[in-house]
């Protein structure tokens, strides 16, 4: 089975590796029960929780990325090893133009 990144996150964290990047802060209200989780795991891991929350962001988001479906359009852009290959009309492609744009922008 693939590990996802999710379980890269718990090794990291049983060995007390924080990928430390450029951050921004942003004020969210969260449900009770979730806050009491972030603590236990900040209080498990010995790490603080904003480092907690900050990789279950990241981790959870390279999987979304992942497993936004792709649909598949009208329109062949290429073929590969001769088959068609077709446009994505799915999320994906205004995801990365948004993401991109977004991106330029904070740097």
């Amino acid at each position: 089975m693939a590990r996802s990144y999710i379980s890269e996150m718990l090794d990291a964290w049983d060995h007390h590796v924080i990928e430390h990047r450029p951050k921004s802060h942003r004020k969210v209200a969260l449900p009770k029960d979730d806050l009491a989780r972030l603590e236990a795991l900040a209080q498990v891991y010995q790490l603080p929780i904003d480092d907690i929350i900050a990789n279950l962001i990241s981790s959870s988001l390279k999987e979304v990325e992942e497993r936004i479906p792709y649909v598949a359009g009208p329109t062949v852009i290429r073929i590969e090893e001769g088959e068609p290959i077709y446009e994505d009309c799915g999320h994906m492609p205004a995801y990365l133009q948004a993401k991109g744009r977004l991106e330029r922008k904070a740097s």
